[in-house]
């Protein structure tokens, strides 16, 4: 399946001043068979070490940070020359190896020429909980997210229909000939999400069963990573933060509130056991600004944030909404629909290398996103429906003058002005190419 990140891979490789890379991103979303598609397409030959499915690999590490030493033991372990320039070295799972990342800063220092990818899905949690020395300005960083829209509507073989859009004219309407197929994907976009195996089972299958099967696997997989990863106080409170996210997000205040995680419960109890769930990968939090000024990050409140999903398909299986609902977009799926459009921007935006935070003023006005690009403001506002009449986005764009705005919603594609701010309003589906419109 085709993943936009392979680019990023290339022009790593053939970087100046590469270093040992470092791939991250949430359990089964991907990494392992991205970085064995990079190895097919750009190198003569391949070593991969796995060190939680082959633990005594840690071995090669416990004597010292000899690099070429390091090499040497690997070369006979795999019966293979590594040669730099034509060998991709891959480290999988280096949580599970701490040496191995501490290695990391020797391979930079010492064997820049090797072609060395490392990837973790729990490093987060790992780097927190193991207290391990992590090399600072050692290694270049990249993170996989599970499968964007862009990505999906390629895999389901529809890439005539990016091919469309990449070019298309901001004036033109859309007719029904492009625009229905892409409606109907990002439906099934939001029951299926992005995560790989469950995309392969859907396009295999068509069958929303077959595909929620292993949703449900995912799901349970990662319930299992909090007993076995995480501080055994801890496990009760992660699983009660991670069974509220859905909850949470569909209220019309979708603010996350401590209190509503568990009776009796307060900030001071939980926070610990959010902040594993954000190191893993699995929620990401989106932070107040509430007077935006660059850098927004600068400007953020901490202590008022959002939590979504990684994936859109997980948010709808721990949510158990079914198939006709959203198919059909029956009437008492309002909410909820709001909450899996606002899941769905947050993740295309995130894909895309943006750090989005929202801005509120008081209880009367909020932007759903508000991201920088080059120096700039954008903010996006998010509608489910057709509706597009955003009191707060309009209070937004006369008090901060921002040069360029978004509105997501099932409308058509317009321009307009709201005073000295440009506003794009794109459909939901076409969220994948906010880029072409913020230049």
């Amino acid at each position: 399946m085709y993943r936009e990140i392979i680019n990023d891979l290339k022009k790593w490789k053939d970087k100046a001043r590469r270093k040992p890379l470092l791939l991250t991103g949430v359990r089964q979303c991907g990494k392992t068979y991205i970085v064995e598609e990079f190895a097919k397409e750009c190198f003569d030959n391949y070593v991969y070490v796995n060190f939680e499915s082959t633990e005594n690999m840690s071995g090669v590490f416990d004597y010292d940070f000899d690099v070429k030493r390091i090499i040497t033991e690997l070369e006979r372990q795999f019966k293979t020359k590594i040669k730099a320039g034509n060998t991709l070295v891959f480290f999988d799972e280096i949580q599970e190896c701490p040496r191995a990342i501490t290695a990391m800063k020797y391979f930079c220092e010492n064997m820049k020429e090797l072609h060395l990818i490392c990837a973790g899905s729990l490093l987060g949690v790992a780097l927190k909980e193991k207290n391990i020395s992590f090399p600072v300005g050692k290694v270049n960083r990249l993170q996989l997210y599970p499968m964007s829209f862009k990505e999906f509507v390629i895999a389901n073989g529809r890439d005539d229909l990016i091919e469309v859009f990449n070019d298309w004219p901001e004036d033109r309407t859309i007719p029904d000939l492009y625009s229905v197929p892409m409606k109907k994907l990002l439906k099934e976009y939001y029951l299926i999400g992005g995560m790989p195996e469950v995309v392969n089972t859907y396009v295999e299958t068509k069958d929303f069963d077959e595909a929620f099967e292993v949703q449900n696997e995912i799901l349970k997989d990662y319930a299992d990573d909090f007993s076995k990863h995480a501080p055994l106080s801890e496990v009760p409170k992660i699983r009660w933060i991670w069974d509220s996210v859905p909850v949470q997000l569909a209220k019309e205040n979708n603010k996350f509130v401590f209190s509503h995680v568990k009776e009796g419960k307060r900030s001071a109890e939980l926070e610990d056991a959010l902040q594993w769930l954000e190191n893993a990968g699995l929620i990401i939090k989106t932070e107040l600004v509430e007077k935006p000024e660059l850098p927004l990050d600068g400007f953020a409140d901490k202590t008022y944030f959002k939590v979504y999903m990684s994936d859109v398909g997980l948010l709808r299986a721990k949510s158990k909404v079914a198939v006709p609902t959203i198919m059909n977009e029956s009437d008492l799926y309002v909410r909820y629909k709001g909450a899996f459009a606002e899941n769905y921007v947050l993740n295309e935006l995130k894909s895309t290398g943006k750090n989005p935070f929202f801005w509120r003023s008081g209880n009367s006005a909020e932007v759903d996103f508000i991201y920088e690009s080059e120096g700039e403001m954008v903010p996006v506002e998010v509608k489910a429906a057709d509706n597009t009449q955003a009191k707060s986005y309009k209070q937004f764009c006369k008090k901060y003058a921002p040069r360029i705005g978004i509105k997501l919603s099932e409308k058509n594609i317009a321009k307009n002005q709201i005073q000295e701010t440009v506003t794009y309003s794109i459909p939901l589906y076409l969220g994948w190419n906010i880029d072409r419109y913020v230049k």
